[in-house]
């Protein structure tokens, strides 16, 4: 079994600016000459986190890590009604992405993350795909339309109850109607007791769709402090609203685009909020990924998805490439 590495502090961290008023949070860890990584992190808003420093090896990474726009430490921040989400899309985080890496000085990095993670690390990498060495995804999610209704429709077959509540939370809405949309709509209310509500219950929606996975937290979601949850579910709804910015299946398409790359996907078969069809399709359109299926996982993963992670890490980090 693979242990964590043990807990690191940065040896680096800033502000950078980003235009538009906005400043993104960054923090680098581990060895100053080792090899370039980035954690790209999930929600879209969650934030990075100081756990995902202990997947890497600190005497052999340059562990990069950032809070995207409007999360985190990064500031303006998204539960502040009067940020302008207009500047925080998908094709700015990817132009923060390069900024940064050119901030820092970095030629090539590996790029590490899961969920929503994994849908800007791929279109990074088929945008800038000689600046990547190498690909690690837990949790395969590519934003598509599709995958959006099925985690806020499709999946309350499984749980109609919690899908039920999660429908009157946006009251005129129709079945088969905007949700995400409308939730969108009401986060971006002057009532900050309307924001509050929506917030509340697109949590309680997220957490009864992971509430059958035996790791993690039971509430990763609600449990979060009342600004992080604030800003998290206003970036999703904004991202998912708008498909991600991204044409339907683009990703996909798109793929072949990853060729030389070597990429390694894990992905739990019990994953009810990103279905594995996705991570399988991903894995036959991209010459270079391996795709390993974690029987007892879901989307939170498990031990078995951390021994996987590490290995792969570990693995990659015997590469000759520094910079």
């Amino acid at each position: 079994m693979a242990e964590r590495y043990p807990p690191i502090e940065p040896y680096d961290k800033g502000m950078l600016d980003v235009g538009d008023g906005n400043q993104v949070y960054w923090e680098v860890c581990g060895n100053p000459d080792g090899k370039p990584a980035l954690v790209v992190h999930g929600g879209p808003g969650s934030g990075c986190t100081t756990g995902a420093r202990e997947y890497f090896d600190p005497e052999r990474y340059r562990v990069v890590l950032f809070d995207q726009r409007g999360c985190g430490r990064s500031t303006p921040h998204a539960s502040d009604p009067a940020t302008d989400m207009r500047y925080n899309t998908t094709d700015h985080l990817l132009a923060d992405m390069e900024r940064l890496r050119e901030h820092l000085g970095i030629d090539r990095w590996l790029l590490f993350g899961g969920s929503w993670g994994s849908t800007l690390i791929l279109a990074y990498a088929e945008r800038h795909p000689h600046r990547v060495s190498e690909i690690v995804i837990p949790s395969v999610t590519t934003t598509r339309r599709s995958e959006t209704d099925w985690l806020y429709r499709g999946v309350g077959r499984f749980f109609p109850e919690a899908w039920e509540r999660f429908l009157a939370g946006v009251p005129g809405v129709p079945r088969d109607g905007d949700i995400v949309g409308a939730y969108a709509r009401l986060t971006e209310d002057p009532d900050p007791a309307v924001r509050e509500k929506a917030t509340a219950d697109w949590c309680a929606w997220e957490d009864a769709v992971l509430s059958l996975e035996a790791y993690g937290a039971p509430d990763p979601y609600g449990g979060r402090p009342t600004a992080a949850r604030l800003a998290l579910v206003r970036i999703c709804a904004h991202y998912f609203s708008h498909g991600a910015w991204l044409t339907e299946g683009a990703l996909l398409r798109g793929a072949g685009r990853l060729a030389g790359i070597p990429g390694v996907l894990i992905h739990g078969r019990q994953d009810m909020g990103g279905p594995l069809h996705t991570a399988w399709d991903l894995a036959r359109a991209w010459p270079d990924a391996r795709l390993i299926v974690i029987e007892d996982a879901g989307h939170k993963g498990s031990e078995a998805t951390r021994d996987q992670v590490i290995g792969a890490l570990d693995r990659f980090a015997t590469t000759s490439e520094r910079r």
